[in-house]
């Protein structure tokens, strides 16, 4: 990882916090007293701090293990939080958020893409994850400032836009996942074995996946959930 500019990680360090930021944002607009406000806010930055030791560690770097390390101790506490979240706290966290900045989050999308170009320039990702590959999850980053101005412009909410946007955004999501997923060098990789998936392995890369796409995965689905499942466009 030596052959990657400082300046790759500075902005990859930036995009995560800008991400979190928006987060945090997002809850004290939604209500920062309440019990759910209060154990994501108490428990990001421990989350963010672990990641950071195993990284730095050299934890998820032993890529032998079945299942994958980053697998158990990095995505799964994530997707577990996300689930418990929609099963416990739908009304007292999920529907609370607002859709402005759920929609807004996105364009943190823009310099996550343009730092996974200079990785795999580097040789640390492979050209399938970038936007001069497979990758075209570029297009939701792009898109965010405009359906934002798009469908909050007017009195009335464009709610079959923000829809159509977070459908979109979730697919283009699944499909970078997918190929970042199997470009990994585990037991389970099943491409680019000339030039795999090692940036997410250290630190602060190990954020992306950990931090930055959780993030973006709970914006989507919460903005879907309170569009379709409530319908409540505030």
């Amino acid at each position: 990882m030596d052959s990657i500019p400082g300046y790759v990680s500075i902005v990859f360090i930036l995009t995560t916090f800008v991400s979190v930021a928006f987060l945090l944002q997002a809850i004290k607009q939604g209500g920062i007293q309440t019990l759910p406000s209060r154990i994501l806010i108490f428990l990001l930055p421990l989350w963010i701090f672990f990641q950071a030791i195993l990284g730095v560690g050299g934890f998820y770097q032993q890529t032998d293990a079945m299942p994958p390390r980053i697998a158990v101790f990095g995505v799964l506490p994530t997707v577990l939080l996300i689930g418990a979240s929609f099963l416990f706290f739908r009304k007292s966290l999920i529907e609370k958020l607002p859709l402005p900045l759920l929609t807004l989050v996105h364009t943190v999308r823009i310099p996550v893409e343009i730092v996974l170009y200079w990785l795999f320039i580097a040789g640390a990702v492979p050209q399938a994850m970038t936007f001069d590959g497979w990758n075209f999850d570029i297009v939701s980053g792009l898109l965010s400032p405009f359906v934002f101005f798009l469908a909050f412009r007017g009195k009335a909410v464009n709610r079959r836009l923000l829809i159509a946007y977070n459908v979109l955004g979730v697919v283009l999501l699944a499909n970078i996942v997918s190929i970042a997923i199997m470009s990994l060098p585990t037991p389970l990789q099943t491409m680019s074995f000339d030039q795999p998936n090692r940036a997410v392995l250290y630190f602060p890369y190990i954020w992306l996946p950990t931090i930055v796409v959780p993030i973006v995965l709970f914006s989507h689905l919460t903005a879907l959930w309170k569009l379709l499942a409530t319908k409540t466009t505030d």
